[in-house]
């Protein structure tokens, strides 16, 4: 993968019938992989290393964005999935890599409004089931 724009990583949520549409104005984005070990080391493991078995851990995902809603759709909507404490299906699209699909609950989602700026948000999401992942 190459160097790419921040700006180009994609937030999008499914508007409940099967369209994925963007999440508005993130102007900064983290996403989070990360698995769990299960040790399975041994009084015979060679020279007493660490051995951990394949696939056993619990494989999550996170992701943390901020910015500004671009409309009353994107905000009704992620509002919405918020407050009815729903699991939905979002895609995390990152450019020349792929993009990552699935069930997301939202675990906050904060907003903010500076004197003479605009009204920011905060949204946290934690993976909620198995994720595919599809390479562009």
């Amino acid at each position: 993968m190459s160097a790419q724009r921040g700006r180009d990583l994609l937030l999008k949520i499914d508007n409940g019938s099967g369209v994925f549409g963007t999440v508005a104005g993130l102007r900064t984005q983290r996403i989070a992989l990360n698995a769990d070990t299960v040790d399975i080391t041994h009084a015979d493991s060679v020279g007493q290393w660490r051995e951990l078995l394949a696939g056993a851990g619990v494989r999550r995902a996170s992701l943390a964005g901020s910015g500004v809603f671009k409309d009353a759709t994107s905000d009704e909507r992620v509002r919405q999935v918020f407050f009815d404490g729903l699991i939905a299906s979002w895609q995390i699209v990152v450019p020349a890599f792929g993009v990552i699909q699935g069930p997301f609950q939202i675990s906050s989602l904060d907003y903010r409004g500076d004197y003479a700026g605009e009204v920011t948000f905060e949204l946290a999401l934690e993976s909620a089931g198995a994720l595919t992942f599809t390479a562009l």
